[in-house]
Order: C-alpha cells, then sequence, then structure tokens
C-alpha cells in the first residue's frame, strides 16, 4: 500500500537540496605504515597461537584501537572506500523518516520515545530522518542515541548533526546509570547521545536502526568436510621470496562452535555465521519484548541461500580480504535466516523485501515526481540518477534487503493493519 499517499507531507511540495556531508582533514591518517604494523602483529599471533578465525582476524582488522580501519579515517562516502543509500540521496532517509512516523502512529504515538541507530555512518541517515520528523512535528520528548565504536566517526556525527563539539572523546560518562562518551544536540533542541555497545542505551520504547551495520560484524567461516562442519581459518605462511602472507586453512577436526550454530538439516556445504550479529539481534527483540518499539535493518543479505561472500572494499572497488589488513572495509552479506532465527519467539519478523521494491511501496516514486516539479536542469538529472541507484534492480535495488521487526505481542493487530512496505 502506499504510504498515506503522501497526504502528511504535503509542505514537501518544495525542492530543498540537502547537501551531502563533506570528509574531515582531522581524520585523515595515512595508512601504509599502520598496515604494515597490523599484518605484523597478526602474523606474529598466529605463530604463537596458531590459525585464527575470520571473526578474530575481521575484528582486528575493523576495530582494533589504534590499527583498525573504521578507528584511523574518513571511509564512507564518495572519497572513501564505499558509498551508503543516505549519502547518495537524501530522499532515502525522507522515505524512511515518514515509514516511522506512520507506523509510530499507528500504535500509539507513546511517549517519551527514542530512536536507537547501530553504527550511523557520518550521520547523513539520522540527520535526514531527524529533519522529516520535525516537519511533521513529530519530534517531541524524542531523544537519539547513537551506538558508535569509532571515535573518527563520532566526530564526523557530531559535526554534521549539531552546531558545536561538545564531550568530545571516549570518557564514559554515567546519566541515571546510563553510559554514553558523548552528548550533544541536534537543531539545539532534541538530544543525542553516543555509546559504545547497544547494552548501554537506557531502555525505553525505541525504534532501532541498522543500515550497513550487520554487514561489517565478524563472521565465522565454515565448510563441510566428510558429513563434519569444520571452521575455515586464517594461517600465516612464507612465500618463496621470504615475505608473509595469509591464506585460509580449514580446521582439521570439526569445530565444536558449529554444533551450537549450524542447523542439523542445513544443505549448504559452506556457511558464514556471526555470532555478534545474533548476539545484537537478540538484544534488539528483547527490548522490543519488554519495552515495546519496532526495527529496521536495512542491508545487504540474503535469506539463507548464499554461501562464500566475505570480501573487502578499497576506493569502491573489490579487493582479497587477507591483503594489506586496516586499510580496507572487510564485510560478508548478512544471513537474514539467522537473525530471524534468534529472534522469531519474542517478535515478529517481516522481510526480508528489496530495497527498490520496500521504498516503492511507500510511495517514493509519488516524493520523486513532487520534488522534479520544482528542480530545473541539471540539478532534476541528478535528482533522477540518484533515485535509479537506490531502487533499480541493476544497481543497489535488488542488492539491498529490509528487514522488520515489531513486538510479538502486536502480531494479531499487524494483520489488521499491516506494515506499511512489507505487505
Amino acid at each position: 500500500m502506499r504510504l498515506f499517499k503522501w497526504a502528511v507531507v504535503r509542505n514537501y511540495g518544495s525542492y530543498v537540496k540537502v547537501s551531502r556531508p563533506t570528509g574531515f582533514k582531522v581524520i585523515q591518517n595515512p595508512v601504509t605504515d599502520k598496515s604494515q604494523s597490523l599484518a605484523k602483529a597478526l602474523h606474529l599471533k598466529i605463530k604463537a597461537g596458531g590459525p585464527i578465525t575470520v571473526a578474530d582476524y575481521m575484528k582486528t582488522c575493523l576495530t582494533n584501537p589504534s590499527l583498525g580501519y573504521y578507528m584511523q579515517k574518513n571511509v564512507i562516502g564518495h572519497d572513501g572506500d564505499f558509498i551508503t543509500s543516505p549519502e547518495i540521496t537524501q530522499l532515502f532517509g525522507e522515505i524512511i523518516g515518514v515509514w516511522i512516523y506512520h507506523e509510530f502512529s499507528k500504535i500509539g504515538s507513546p511517549k517519551p520515545w527514542q530512536i536507537i541507530e547501530l553504527g550511523p555512518g557520518r550521520g547523513t541517515f539520522i540527520k535526514d530522518i531527524v529533519q522529516t520528523l520535525k516537519t511533521l512535528k513529530a519530534t517531541s520528548d524524542l531523544s537519539i542515541h547513537l551506538v558508535e565504536v569509532s571515535p573518527q566517526l563520532a566526530t564526523v556525527q557530531t559535526h554534521n548533526l549539531c552546531n558545536d563539539v561538545i564531550g568530545i572523546g571516549m570518557v564514559q560518562q554515567t546519566v541515571k546509570g546510563n553510559k554514553f562518551y558523548r552528548a550533544n544536540k541536534i537543531n539545539d533542541e532534541i538530544p543525542v547521545y553516543w555509546y559504545e555497545k547497544l547494552e548501554n542505551v537506557p531502555k525505553a520504547f525505541s525504534v532501532i536502526l541498522a543500515h550497513e551495520f550487520f554487514d561489517a560484524l565478524p563472521i565465522h567461516k565454515f565448510q563441510k568436510v566428510e558429513n563434519e562442519w569444520r571452521e575455515v581459518l586464517i594461517n600465516s605462511t612464507v612465500v618463496e621470496n621470504g615475505t608473509e602472507k595469509f591464506d585460509y586453512a580449514v580446521a582439521e577436526k570439526e569445530s565444536p562452535i558449529a554444533k551450537l550454530l549450524i542447523d542439523k538439516n542445513e544443505k549448504r556445504e559452506h556457511l558464514e555465521v556471526s555470532v555478534r550479529a545474533g548476539e545484537i539481534a537478540r538484544e534488539v527483540a528483547q527490548r522490543l519484548e519488554e519495552f515495546g518499539g519496532f526495527s529496521l535493518f536495512i542491508d545487504y543479505g540474503h535469506d539463507g541461500d548464499k554461501t562464500d561472500t566475505f570480501r573487502a572494499f578499497k576506493k569502491h572497488q573489490l579487493m582479497d580480504p587477507l591483503n594489506d589488513p586496516g586499510t580496507a572495509d572487510l564485510t560478508a552479506d548478512v544471513d537474514f535466516s539467522f537473525l530471524r532465527s534468534v529472534m522469531k519467539d519474542k517478535v515478529v519478523v517481516l522481510g526480508p523485501v528489496e530495497q527498490g521494491e520496500f521504498l516503492k511501496r511507500l510511495g517514493i516514486e509519488v516524493r520523486l515526481q513532487m520534488l522534479l516539479k520544482n528542480a530545473k536542469g541539471e540539478e532534476a538529472q541528478q535528482l533522477e540518477s540518484c533515485y535509479r541507484m537506490i531502487v533499480d534492480k541493476q544497481k543497489m535495488g535488488s542488492r539491498y534487503k529490509c528487514f522488520a521487526t515489531f513486538p510479538l505481542v502486536l502480531q494479531d493487530y499487524l494483520k489488521k493493519y499491516p506494515v506499511a512496505g512489507f505487505s
């Protein structure tokens, strides 16, 4: 169904271009020496203790406090290594903002309420959402809570969202039992807080968002050998010229963790499982069950049918994830069937639905035509081009999936009043 037929956004009739954020020189650090240092540390670790899991390798490469990929530079956007839908066009955040408003209104608009975003990138997505909610006069008693492990990205988010920067650093502060390391206000009125982990965020009615978050969480890789699930590990080897390199090695015996993670009826021969993704998804489901709210995850992924998807991106190009650790974005497709399996006893699970189809069901085409009426020349061409990028099947429209959850207590209500975009 079309979302409100856009009746709620009549006052969006004119196109006001919102500039996408630019990078900040403060976070541009050279990475070559650091990459060599990180590689050396990983080689030494493997020599001392044997091959490591892919999950251990990913975690070290991405979030090592001093050498990790997310800890050292501006990685998102045209000047970074990858770009996300919110960075391409404000249409994306606007549509999701209206979807939040719609579903929030349907269940009575409980107050106070909070929006939690996991891995907010540069803050562009939440900025566009808040601006949309403000236009709809829906920011009363709203607070924003951002879960971000990178102090560099937290600084970018603060610059993007707030008029000034306060609370810089990663020093934990405790207010009413809730631990955050930074606090500020959006538009000088909406409180925004930063946390290192979801567990520290206040427990209350929440809209929980995760856009391109789960794909960056560490994965374990498993290969079926002689009817046993053995873990794929990362080893250190010496090549002919005496230099060291990383390569894959399959464990000699069945991995005990596999029995806990893999269904006995699994038919695939190769699997990727993110234990951390399961833990966070479970925490989200627990919060929604106890305190109310709903969640929306948007990521590239599959519904339990893909196998080997572990890869790296650098300067928008694919590269070997075992080369130059700490200099590229490591990622793997999200297995939404796994997330469903750990959440379904506490929440109603919807999707995954292709991003392009989801956005069209919400009326993004109508919104586009409204904007085009007041955009001319190159501006109109740019608007259409960005729209195509996020909805076309050949681009982001099919690759990315949308996945939502609502408390199980709303199951019958949602059958009567289906969630927009998923029906």
